[in-house]
């Protein structure tokens, strides 16, 4: 009997896709918004991509409309989002200012993104689930967002303001491009039950979000930056640990 070759569908799933779309169309209009001069508007975007992207690929997973079609999409939309997007605005608040060094540091941050987003392509089908290997660019986009939303909220400008931008900038690019572990929490299950005390957690973070969204999530993501690195060294030291103890056998 003659094998009948199956032939890809042409088609594109729309519900997902339909995210990752608004996802992008948020970046693209966070970088229209730098460049207005719009920029509590803009770092607002960036956020608003953040719940996006993180919506696309648990709607794919939940309705079985996943495709590689779709996970290409989504990382070209992330590299507009987190890579180019943040970078715009860096440099149009307050990079700018520093001539050539400002350019090359927004440069370097949106080429880490890139870089970033290549390698994870490269290694999602056998990384560890658990962990990002490197910053992931949403978490990086939300730092440099974060640190321009709170200066914007308090009206903080300035050389001091302009340095730490800076520092911020650099600091989120070679982090995504770093060996450093991140917990994915791809592992978290929102479908299933959870402790009641998990309620009443969530219920505080958001209202400490409503009472100072630019803090609380600058400080959110800060705290979550540093916690790879904490992470990083708590397994560096065990696998040492564990290579003491097969010595000794």
């Amino acid at each position: 009997m003659k094998k009948t070759k199956k032939v890809p569908s042409k088609g594109l799933y729309l519900l997902p896709n339909l995210f990752t779309t608004s996802a992008l169309f948020a970046g693209f209009y966070a970088i229209t918004g730098a460049i207005n001069g719009h920029f509590e508007i803009a770092v607002i975007m960036i956020f608003i991509a953040m719940v996006l992207d993180g919506l696309d690929g648990r709607v794919a997973r939940m309705t079985n409309t996943q495709s590689e079609f779709g996970a290409q999409y989504d990382s070209l939309a992330d590299l507009v989002s987190f890579g180019v997007a943040p970078a715009a605005i860096a440099y149009s608040w307050g990079l700018a200012s520093l001539g050539k060094v400002g350019w090359m540091i927004a440069f370097v941050y949106a080429t880490c993104g890139a870089l970033r987003l290549a390698r994870f392509n490269v290694q999602h089908n056998t990384a560890d689930k658990r962990y990002f290997q490197g910053l992931a660019s949403p978490a990086a986009a939300a730092l440099v967002a974060g640190y321009i939303w709170v200066m914007e909220s308090h009206q903080l400008s300035g050389p001091l303001a302009v340095y730490g931008l800076c520092a911020v900038t650099t600091f989120a690019g070679l982090l995504m491009v770093s060996n450093i572990r991140y917990h994915s929490f791809k592992e978290l299950n929102f479908t299933g039950k959870v402790p009641f005390v998990v309620a009443v957690i969530v219920m505080l973070v958001l209202a400490l979000i409503y009472v100072a969204p630019p803090l609380v999530l600058f400080v959110g993501f800060l705290i979550y930056t540093f916690s790879g690195i904490a992470l990083t060294m708590s397994l560096l030291r065990r696998k040492r640990r564990d290579k003491k103890v097969d010595s000794t056998e």
